[in-house]
């Protein structure tokens, strides 16, 4: 394979390993500010017991996700040099923002949540819990809005550097809050969310099936499924705002999306099917006018087809509707599933429905692939566009890197990242076989709650 394919498979190798753990962090740490708040408020140990627990998971996925994430920044200069030079006012200032209003958050208070269960007062501990959810928040933002310029970019200039193009900053605030980035920020944090309540369904489901921890068990997944449910009714609204915003300023990427080779009104919205690329139509169960409503709000809207571009101005038909539909397919299916938990939850027979159970219990891998299929389709819908409409992929490679180099850094990568991948499912197992500290439901230091006072007078 030529240098530019094995490039683009390592980036897409180490990006989409990295991005298991950040959504786990940022869904989690909002299950933390929850089952803490819980705690606050009803002073039931088990939330004590529950926030303990789950901080230990989140450090695990943290540590992981930090680790990860430094690979791809050096990637950006070893195999994309030309490309970080075209973006590199633009994308420094996002991740020094991200270090300095993100990490810096995250880390330093991660301190006191995961060591000062008994050496801070508990509205302490909490601060610092909620400012770890922010930092892993902002986190996300900054990120998104690096990545958005790369969709649509805003608020810069073309200038020559030494006979090289480079963009520039003119508007600081319209390259923040470029066409997309919003829209496809609520996106990622829907499905970030959606990363940890389901982590949390899936283990409190298997502790009902195993009959261990269950009232722990029980408590947690209740918050679990309704954080689920919301997250994944928000993720539905969340794919459709995406959608409309991609019909508008990226329509080549919609038209992929669907395997629509013709410009038409009336488009029909692809329920199951598949793309058979030598004819140019989409074979499958399609809804009549659909597509045109969903994207224009307007079920006889014109929707632009792949046949207004050049052909090598098109992105990859077969794997960008496959990577689509998929995603898609997963989203509705997690909103049936946590629907039904909440709705036998409700009625008290959760407990008694071990199919159901381990639905729940399985119900963890949705969130994940889900969310590594839509990075995949928004990357690969871009295509043959590194920055759309400004930089070529094969034209923001590095000018002497090797086909041979390449190659074997990613075996090496492949074969590090299989055994990281391993430690992280033999202590996340680990954790989960163990369970809850019986030790934890009765607080210490000072988180314990005072004694109440005694109006009895102590006899000599």
């Amino acid at each position: 394979m030529d240098v530019l394919t094995l490039s683009r498979i390592q980036f897409g190798l180490t990006i989409g390993f990295h991005y298991i753990y950040p959504p786990l962090s940022i869904g989690l740490g909002v299950m933390l500010v929850i089952m803490e708040g819980c705690w606050l408020k009803t002073n039931n140990h088990v939330y004590h017991q529950m926030a303990k627990f789950w901080t230990n998971i989140f450090a695990l996925t943290f540590a992981l996700g930090v680790a990860t994430g430094i690979v791809m920044e050096f990637e950006f200069g070893t195999n994309w040099a030309t490309y970080s030079r075209f973006v590199g006012d633009i994308f420094g200032s996002a991740l020094a923002a991200e270090g300095i209003f993100a990490f810096f958050l995250e880390s330093g208070f991660l301190a006191i949540l995961l060591f000062g269960w008994d050496k801070v007062s508990r509205k302490v501990h909490f601060f610092a819990t909620c400012m770890v959810c922010l930092g892993a928040h902002f986190s996300a933002v900054w990120i998104t809005v690096a990545n958005s310029f790369m969709q649509t970019p805003a608020g810069y200039h073309i200038v020559e550097n030494n006979g090289h193009p480079r963009a520039e900053i003119t508007n600081f605030w319209d390259m923040v809050l470029s066409p997309s980035s919003m829209d496809r920020l609520f996106h990622t944090l829907c499905g970030a969310w959606q990363a940890g309540a389901f982590l949390v369904v899936s283990v409190s489901a298997f502790y009902l099936l195993k009959k261990k921890h269950e009232d722990f068990a029980r408590r947690s997944l209740r918050i679990g499924l309704a954080v689920g449910l919301v997250a994944s009714l928000l993720q539905a609204v969340s794919g459709h705002i995406s959608g409309q915003e991609v019909a508008k300023y990226q329509p080549a990427k919609l038209a992929a999306f669907e395997g629509l080779y013709t410009t038409q009104s009336n488009a029909p919205l692809t329920l199951v099917g598949y793309v058979d690329e030598q004819d140019q139509k989409v074979v499958g169960l399609q809804a009549p006018y659909l597509l045109s409503f969903l994207a224009h709000n307007d079920f006889h809207a014109t929707v632009t087809g792949l046949d207004a571009f050049a052909p090598q101005d098109r992105p990859p038909v077969e794997s960008s509707f496959l990577f689509f539909h998929g995603m898609v397919a997963i989203g509705t299916a997690l909103i049936l599933i946590a629907f039904l938990g909440v709705f036998f939850s409700l009625r008290r027979t959760l407990h008694k429905k071990r199919w159901m159970l381990w639905i729940l219990v399985f119900s963890v891998l949705g969130p994940e692939i889900a969310n590594q299929l839509g990075w995949f389709a928004a990357e690969v819908g871009r295509q043959p566009w590194i920055v759309y409409g400004l930089l070529r992929t094969p034209d923001g490679l590095s000018a002497i890197v090797k086909a041979n180099t390449v190659l074997a850094s990613l075996v090496l990568f492949t074969l590090i990242y299989f055994l990281l991948f391993t430690v992280f499912i033999y202590l996340l197992n680990h954790k989960i076989q163990h369970g809850p500290h019986v030790d934890d439901l009765v607080p210490h230091g000072k988180l314990a709650l005072p004694e109440p006072l005694s109006h009895e007078r102590k006899k000599p």
